[in-house]
């Protein structure tokens, strides 16, 4: 009863430096009363949970994490940001109904995105006070060390250490009391008392600044790394020109309603997803869908939120909430991929758990045993164990992953490919075979004039009038080809009218007061609308799958014209790049195999033909048992198979399909964005199997040494926090991976 009258609720969470900070919250909220299914994402610093009415207070959540050391404020409001450097959310835009609207000095250029927030410069945050504090502690120290006596300079190490110690220790307290005893300020906390009961009080003072200066280090590392996530929010302008009653005036984008009119000048970023209703501009949509050239988009054509429109004013009808623009799902997308956890991240999450009590009991273990059992020196091996316990700290491990999934995302959306979580990343990575729908995949969707065989004594341009006169104001797939070619070739269409259509046959209409005819071969050969010689050239054309009409007036022979959906532009290099990945390919169509074999073989793959959605599905099952399958479809007809197989990738740019049915998407509308989606899972595995190596490898070989007594303290410290930046800015370089060069 409880689940069911659960809230969801949201806040943002500000100082995560590292997946072990995301687990301190998850574990310290989720313990108390009426709280479940606590998510916290480490980039996006998103904390939200189930919450029961009358259970435990909003506030008191606040303020569980405030005392873990980290600044949370509801969803849409602006943490503070105390202990991380990353990039701060924009204040809110002025409301219109406040009249900062129609101030121009309060409302930003219309066409520029507002900037984000700079970063805090480092020395400005509670931990570079921090560093900056314990630095200037121990160089006193040091001084007064030199200049008076070794006794006064250890006291002064130990004051030292004891101010720089205590914000640590008081996070370490009080994630204690929360029932987290193993974490990396409570074995901080643990190893800087220990070094003073046993004298090494100036080691522990320099530890102690050598953990604050890895704290600064890895908030600017795990900034970077949200910075290529936050900055998708960046690119829908913070204000639009709205249009009423043919004045303009500004008013903040994220007040615009669907049915308003906002115009869009030359430069400007258009505010909102909507639908040109005047106007014929060159559009950039790389902000959206990564492809570099802009395209004409014209009265009728959607166009996306963060666009920009490169030369001539647009009017724009807006038909999306702001809340629910292109740019808002893809966000969307990201966080809620974040939460999709990689099955290489869930085995380290519960290895960790294992492993921080371990070394803890190892520690010990390196304490205790060398005195107690051969009669060494107590002071050598308590040191020895005090090392060892900051050497095993497992942030850098936690966070390799992670770390990697979050560049990988970031890198992806940036060039239109979307991917929903590491889960999805690990499976991609791991395909063997990809399955192709043929209509609107691996073809434009739209069919499109290939072939004009005019009869003799017509030309191509008397042909295509014809045609196109009798096919006016049809909306037939195949009219609107003929019409198309012929606005291309500029060729004047005539007058026409009485058009209709006859079953099975064709069309027929008055063009230029006569009659004439767009049918099928067949029809037009029994009506004497086809010269006897074109019979064979026809059906070689369908044997090719095209579909061919005949165009003709009464007793007279005009031509034949052949349209096919023809294969997109780079099918064929995107099927040789998977070859070459060693992928092999299929295409899965409902058309007729003469068509499917057509289409297949000029791109070099394997088909299955007149296939219902239920036989794709089968299909794909079958493929399923052949090795890791990959479904590349529209997201509508072939949800199932999209479903059944180990990922589906929906192709569209920016549509609700493209972005909610399947696994992953492909904004561009690019086949050889396939590949390079694979390419990208591929370089993002690597990278994370360099991370795990990184972060074992050092600890393994600082375990060894330590016990040793060749590495001590100083060392350890620098040791884990090292690792952790190695790491993290390792992830890093997956922000700069080009999936579509090839190796």
């Amino acid at each position: 009863m409880a689940a069911e009258t659960a809230e969801r609720r949201e806040w943002t969470v500000t100082g995560m430096d590292c997946a072990a900070c995301t687990t301190k919250v998850v574990r310290a909220v989720e313990r108390l009363p009426g709280v479940s299914n606590v998510k916290v994402a480490l980039m996006t610093e998103r904390l939200s949970l189930n919450l029961v009415p009358g259970s435990t207070e909003p506030e008191a959540i606040e303020g569980t994490v405030r005392k873990l050391g980290f600044g949370i404020a509801p969803k849409g409001q602006q943490a503070p940001r105390k202990k991380a450097f990353v990039l701060p959310d924009a204040g809110p835009a002025p409301r219109a109904e406040d009249g900062a609207a129609d101030d121009p000095d309060l409302v930003a250029p219309v066409h520029d995105a507002a900037p984000a927030l700079q970063d805090k410069v480092w020395h400005q945050t509670a931990k570079g006070r921090l560093v900056i504090l314990t630095g200037a502690l121990l160089a006193i120290a040091w001084l007064i060390e030199l200049m008076t006596s070794a006794e006064a300079g250890y006291w002064a190490f130990v004051a030292a250490c004891l101010i720089g110690v205590a914000p640590v220790a008081r996070r370490a307290f009080e994630a204690l009391r929360m029932g987290q005893p193993f974490t990396i300020e409570g074995l901080m906390t643990i190893a800087a008392g220990g070094a003073l009961l046993i004298g090494a009080a100036e080691e522990a003072a320099l530890v102690v600044f050598l953990f604050a200066v890895g704290e600064v280090l890895e908030g600017v590392a795990a900034g970077k790394a949200r910075q290529g996530i936050r900055a998708l929010a960046d690119i829908v302008p913070k204000t639009a020109l709205l249009e009423v009653a043919g004045q303009t005036r500004a008013i903040p984008a994220d007040s615009l309603q669907i049915g308003q009119n906002v115009l869009v000048r030359p430069g400007d970023r258009i505010p909102a997803d909507g639908e040109i209703i005047d106007g014929t501009s060159g559009v950039d949509e790389s902000p959206v869908t990564g492809e570099s050239m802009p395209a004409t988009r014209t009265v009728g054509d959607p166009v996306f939120a963060g666009s920009i429109n490169t030369e001539a004013v647009l009017r724009v009808r807006v038909t999306r909430e702001p809340s629910d623009n292109t740019i808002a799902r893809i966000i969307r997308l990201v966080e809620e991929a974040e939460e999709a956890r990689a099955p290489t991240e869930r085995f380290i999450d519960r290895f960790s758990r294992i492993y921080m009590p371990a070394i803890v009991a190892l520690s010990a273990l390196v304490i205790v045993v060398p005195p107690l059992a051969f009669g060494h020196d107590w002071t050598t091996w308590i040191y020895r164990g005090l090392a060892l316990l900051l050497i095993g700290c497992p942030c850098a491990l936690v966070i390799s992953v992670p770390a990697s999934i979050a560049s990988a995302l970031s890198a992806g959306s940036k060039r239109g490919l979307l991917m929903k979580g590491g889960a999805v990343i690990e499976a991609a990575a791991k395909v063997r075979h990809v399955a192709f729908d043929k209509t609107g995949t691996l073809t434009r969707g739209a069919p499109v004039v290939t072939d004009l065989l005019p009869a003799p004594g017509v030309n191509e341009a008397e042909l295509l009038a014809v045609a196109a006169g009798v096919e006016a104001g049809s909306s037939h797939p195949l009219a609107l080809a003929i019409l198309r070619r012929a606005e291309a070739a500029a060729v004047q269409v005539p007058a026409a009218r009485d058009a209709r259509a006859l079953a099975g046959r064709g069309v027929e209409a008055v063009v230029d007061g006569a009659l004439a005819w767009v049918a099928s071969p067949l029809h037009a050969a029994e009506d004497g609308g086809i010269i006897e010689a074109a019979l064979p050239r026809a059906a070689a054309l369908e044997n090719e799958g095209k579909t061919v009409v005949a165009v003709y007036r009464k007793r007279r022979p005009l031509g034949l014209i052949a349209l096919r959906d023809e294969p997109r532009g780079d099918a064929a290099e995107a099927i040789r790049q998977l070859d070459a990945l060693g992928i092999s390919a299929t295409m899965l169509t409902g058309d007729n195999a003469r068509t499917a074999a057509a289409i297949a073989g000029g791109l070099g793959l394997g088909f299955r033909a007149g296939m219902m959605p239920e036989d794709k599905l089968v299909a794909i099952r079958e493929l399923n048992g052949k090795g890791s399958v990959m479904m590349i479809g529209d997201g509508i007809n072939d949800a199932p198979a999209l479903k059944e197989a180990h990922i589906g990738i929906a192709m569209g740019s920016g549509t609700d399909v493209a972005l909610e049915t399947a696994d992953g998407a492909i904004l561009r509308d690019r086949v050889s964005d396939v590949p390079a989606l694979i390419r990208l899972a591929r370089a993002t595995m690597r990278n994370i199997t360099q991370n795990v190596a990184l972060a074992l490898g050092l600890k393994a070989v600082f375990l060894v040494t330590t016990i040793l007594g060749i590495t001590g303290l100083w060392i350890a410290i620098l040791a884990d926090t090292g690792a952790t930046v190695l790491v993290t800015l390792n992830a890093l370089r997956l922000l700069a991976f080009n999936p579509a060069r090839e190796a």
